[in-house]
């Protein structure tokens, strides 16, 4: 994992440089910089694999034919090190980086097909004067570009590209309009940027790219077996290996733990695999992180030292302490350069934790809600999707009833929530029955039907809303302190198996994530395992804004630069923070509202203004 940058055309080395440094956050182990006056190639290296001078990127390969510059990690590099050398290709490094550009020498674009990992690419063809750019099936790895005339650069992050910029445009657009549902999208918040999209790759020669999609998940859908039990062994035995291979570290390896089934998972089954000798698979493991909230109901640290006692390691407990973060957040906010949704204080204080103690590789839990249906917001849908029938809606239901502050959600808020024999007529109050057409990007596709209705509501939230913008979100969180997150539930494997199954095998016996609980519940304590109450990696940021974050707030609002942003709207937004700091009965809800409200002036104060100056 690392911070990559790139240039076709003609580059000052010296600003080349400059847009290379910028990223030193994300790489902070070593540097490099190849440039021609054909191209430049920048990168800044977190070492995991083949710590040597010999993994240092950019690296070149075939008589320096092809350059590469290279963030990500390929997790299956010795399997195809191995077909490699079968086919007559030699090695001088133990990375996954000079694989790739073995396997693009051998199979070209196609090499992809055959990657498991996360990835952003960039390959100059020195002979063909051509750049090949890729990004992962599902865009955990971020790629941004800029084309002027004939030129084109691209970068990790935007920040490497706006020294470039002859003029710095906001698209104010986008920034008023969908400001969180738009990592899917190539729009972003400075103008003549694009983000490149997850799943594609694309070649740029003589001042034309021409950019193509490799991956869509409805054209991997699989036959999964029709009984349950079948369906829990294939779970069982993917999530074991998309786990094993992302323990391929020349690094200690560590886990963000909650307490919560995903993460849970995640570490019991690492746990597990550490019994045995696997090729690369470092046994440097036990390093669980758990973020603790003391005195708040965000806390969940007594469940992850449940997790801990069963495998037995000792947790690494991180109380946190807002203050010691809030005068630094300006800096984080220009380092993850996009707004966000809540407060990144949490994050930022897990990961630096991380990598004060060494730890610079995490296996996390990351994707499960999405694939497998973690999330309440889709229970009413779900009920209409069955026509009200009684026996399938009281099923889901009793599936979601007991999970945190569902009575209180607004989808239920006309629901008496014992009341099933009422359920028919209430949802109708509920809904209108044209809200059952989902419409997504991929609603013209031929497998599109093949899905039951509520993996249609998973495939949007994991393709388009929820998913992208976490994983832009955690890439950042964790790239600020140099440490990558690596996501056995995003294994493209499971992916495909997730979308196959049927929402049966997802909610069952009162249940959400059903067969993650029944495939792995041997390897976990059942309070974890057939736990309901779900609070997740939260914020307590109603607690924070009315003790030791409210005269961090109140500056805010009571400044000259707040009152003058064009970005908010002032008064609005500051009567939603008087709201929390002032109302006792203030929610959650309530919180992350005034924190989005917000969000777009602190983006102004801490990004906008320093790439300007």
């Amino acid at each position: 994992m690392c911070g990559i940058f790139g240039h076709i055309g003609h580059i000052d080395k010296n600003l080349a440089l400059k847009c290379t440094n910028t990223l030193k956050h994300r790489g902070p182990d070593g540097f490099g910089l190849h440039h021609t006056n054909d191209f430049c190639f920048g990168h800044r290296r977190l070492s995991i694999l083949d710590l040597s001078v010999l993994g240092k990127q950019p690296m070149s390969y075939a008589d320096n034919r092809y350059f590469i510059t290279f963030n990500g990690e390929i997790y299956n590099f010795l399997e195809i090190k191995k077909e490699l050398i079968s086919r007559g290709y030699k090695f001088k490094s133990e990375s996954d980086t000079e694989i790739i550009l073995a396997s693009f020498m051998e199979w070209r674009e196609k090499c992809l097909d055959k990657f498991n990992g996360m990835w952003a690419i960039g390959i100059w063809d020195n002979k063909n004067k051509e750049l090949f750019l890729s990004r992962d099936r599902f865009g955990k790895k971020p790629l941004f570009y800029n084309q002027q005339n004939q030129d084109l650069t691209f970068a990790s992050e935007m920040k490497a590209i706006t020294p470039l910029l002859p003029i710095i445009e906001v698209n104010y657009e986008l920034i008023k309009g969908k400001v969180f549902n738009y990592e899917h999208t190539p729009e972003c918040l400075i103008k003549d940027i694009k983000r490149f999209p997850a799943g594609h790759f694309g070649f740029f020669k003589n001042g034309k790219l021409k950019i193509t999609r490799y991956w869509n998940t409805l054209d991997h859908l699989i036959d999964v077996p029709r009984k349950y039990t079948d369906q829990i062994e294939m779970f069982r035995e993917l999530f074991f290996d998309a786990c094993k291979i992302r323990m391929r570290s020349d690094v200690p390896i560590g886990t963000a733990l909650s307490g919560g089934l995903d993460s849970s998972s995640v570490i019991s089954v690492i746990s597990e695999i550490s019994k045995y000798n696997e090729q690369r698979v470092n046994k440097n493991w036990q390093n669980a992180f758990v973020a603790s909230f003391p005195n708040t109901p965000l806390d969940e640290s007594y469940y992850a030292k449940l997790v801990t006692k069963n495998i037995n390691i000792k947790p690494n407990i991180i109380n946190i302490d807002p203050i010691k973060y809030i005068n630094n957040i300006e800096h984080y906010l220009y380092l993850f350069e996009e707004n966000y949704n809540t407060s990144p204080i949490p994050f930022i204080a897990t990961y630096q934790a991380m990598r004060k103690m060494g730890i610079v590789v995490t296996l996390d839990g990351h994707g499960a809600d999405e694939l497998f249906g973690g999330y309440e917001f889709d229970v009413v849908k779900m009920l209409n999707y069955t026509s009200w029938n009684l026996y399938q809606s009281y099923k889901i239901l009793n599936t979601f009833y007991d999970m945190r502050d569902i009575k209180n959600s607004s989808q239920f808020n006309m629901l008496p929530p014992k009341n099933i024999y009422l359920l028919k007529f209430l949802i109708k109050k509920l809904l209108n029955k044209k809200s059952l057409r989902l419409v997504c990007g991929d609603s013209a596709h031929k497998n599109w039907n093949e899905l039951n209705y509520f993996n249609k509501l998973l495939y949007i939230s994991a393709h388009e809303t929820v998913l992208p913008t976490l994983l832009r979100n955690y890439d950042r969180y964790s790239m600020t302190s140099g440490v990558e997150i690596r996501m056995p539930f995003m294994d493209y494997r499971i992916v495909s198996f997730a979308f196959s199954l049927p929402w049966q095998s997802k909610l069952k016996n009162g249940y959400t994530k059903a067969i993650i609980r029944d495939s792995l519940s041997k390897y976990m304590p059942k309070k974890i395992t057939y736990r309901k109450t779900k609070i997740g990696f939260n914020t307590p940021i109603v607690d924070w804004m009315r003790g030791p974050l409210k005269t961090y707030f109140l500056d805010i609002i009571n400044s000259r630069n707040f009152q003058e942003s064009v970005f908010i709207n002032p008064e609005n937004t500051a009567k939603k923070i008087k709201n929390v700091i002032e109302n006792p009965k203030a929610t959650f809800t309530m919180g992350t509202g005034a924190w989005r409200s917000l969000a777009p002036y602190l983006w102004e104060q801490s990004f906008l203004k320093k790439i300007k100056s």
